[in-house]
């Protein structure tokens, strides 16, 4: 048997590929553990048959109307629809609402860890973290830092590296850094402190006798 035959090829892009793309998408929206190969053919050809069930009256409409013979262009473009567009929006259209409080009543948050909920929202912070041996490194989170997001590792980057006051409060950047990496084996916990201003860091250091509002993360 030739899979690779016009009416096999046709059905496989048919019901596979939807489904992969919305998959796909899903993935980069939400990543994961690895799945395994058979379970996502699977997983795609149901997706593929929720996205033209989805789809079913543009598609009734689509064919009565004979544009594969009276307009290919458009024809072709919406195919492309139903085969890329649609099965990205769908996937996109789940994840945000499993963010929302009432899908959550029954469904659990996209978001499997803590660390990339908190992180994914990109807010500056000011960050204390706790490694095991009980010694404290302090800096700045902001644009130019980074969070590693899983399946990766907890790995965080501070773009700035700051010296604590005996009081725990931050006292003064660090000078002649570039930043500070934390490993996830040396974590304890991460304790977030609010940026209520945006000035450069001699102006808020003034600032930070430390500041009341903060979030606690364990690691």
């Amino acid at each position: 048997m030739d899979i690779w035959s016009a009416d096999k090829l046709v059905l496989f892009i048919a019901f596979v590929v939807p489904g992969f793309v919305s998959l796909k998408t899903y993935a980069l929206l939400s990543p994961g553990t690895s799945r395994q190969a058979a379970t996502d053919v699977v997983d795609a050809v149901s997706f593929s048959c929720i996205n033209y069930a989805l789809l079913i009256w543009p598609i009734i409409s689509i064919h009565s109307m004979r544009l594969e013979t009276t307009s290919p262009t458009t024809f072709a473009l919406f195919c492309t629809f139903v085969l890329l567009i649609a099965p990205i929006s769908w996937a996109c259209l789940l994840f945000r609402l499993r963010q929302t409080q009432f899908f959550q009543r029954s469904l659990p948050h996209p978001t499997a860890k803590p660390w990339d909920f908190l992180f994914a929202q990109r807010k500056p912070y000011w960050v204390i973290v706790t490694i095991k041996d009980g010694k404290k490194i302090a800096g700045r989170y902001a644009s130019r830092s980074f969070a590693s997001s899983n399946p990766a590792r907890e790995q965080l980057y501070l773009e700035e590296a700051w010296h604590l006051s005996d009081a725990g409060g931050f006292d003064r950047p660090r000078t002649d850094t570039a930043g500070i990496l934390v490993l996830s084996a040396e974590i304890e916990s991460v304790e977030l402190f609010h940026i209520t201003t945006g000035g450069t860091s001699e102006q808020i250091s003034t600032e930070l006798a430390l500041s009341p509002a903060s979030q606690g993360l364990a690691a």
